[in-house]
């Protein structure tokens, strides 16, 4: 079939095509944007019968200029050629009709329901792909018998894409409560964390400024938190 007047397919799985391609092959004498708010007023509705959209055109001079378009669906495309009541209007229809025949035959729709298909797998497999290299690293530091400060977990992540430093991710530790916040336990492991093996503590006698003494912890995250951690940032979870 001779196509008189292009058409698209939308993302939602309807035939759709040009406002002004429609216009001009209808050949209105009435300038565009005058001719389609008139047409809207049969009761066709934004963002149900069409939505607007800027096309980009070259004049006869080269020179390229925006206007506004509309992508309008294929029933108020048919609609609108029958209110014409034209040769033109007739033909477009008539055309209109066609496409939509063919778009329901079976073997268009069996078409479809493949491509359709396709592309969820398509979708599916770069999800995996991406899954696979979050995961790739954490599951080769779980095997890590060794743990790790702080500090390095902050530059594990930073270098599988996630921009947080050292200090941000104490804060995060500590607002999850994975570190205890109060003075006299600050950044020792919760009970919590150390009953899920997350960490490795080491503690030392600080002397302060005015000569009194303190506790002081220093968190090491083990081969299962690195896993752990690892997973739930780069995956973007809540339930960290």
């Amino acid at each position: 079939m001779n196509e008189l007047i292009p058409t698209s397919q939308s993302a939602t799985g309807e035939i759709t095509l040009s406002g002004r391609d429609l216009h001009e092959f209808l050949e209105v004498g009435t300038r565009y944007d005058i001719w389609f708010n008139r047409m809207t007023e049969y009761g066709f509705e934004k963002e149900i019968d069409f939505v607007e959209v800027v096309q980009k055109r070259t004049t006869s001079h080269g020179r390229e200029h925006e206007m506004m378009d509309h992508q309008i669906k294929l029933d108020m495309a048919k609609e609108i050629a029958m209110i014409q009541r034209s040769e033109k209007g007739k033909e477009a229809r008539q055309y209109f009709l066609q496409i939509e025949k063919l778009w329901n035959s079976p073997e268009m729709v069996i078409k479809r329901a493949m491509d359709f298909q396709q592309q969820k797998i398509i979708s599916l497999e770069a999800k995996v792909k991406a899954d696979e290299k979050k995961v790739f690293l954490a599951e080769a530091i779980q095997v890590s018998e060794n743990a790790v400060l702080i500090k390095d977990l902050a530059t594990i992540l930073c270098q599988r894409g996630l921009d947080i430093g050292q200090n941000r991710l104490f804060e995060v530790l500590r607002e999850k409560g994975y570190l205890l916040s109060s003075n006299a336990y600050w950044n020792k492991p919760s009970q919590k964390a150390m009953e899920m093996k997350l960490f490795e503590v080491t503690t030392r006698l600080h002397t302060s400024s005015d000569g009194s003494t303190y506790l002081k912890y220093t968190p090491k995250v083990t081969g299962k938190g690195q896993f752990y951690f690892i997973n739930k940032l780069l995956t973007g979870s809540k339930a960290i």
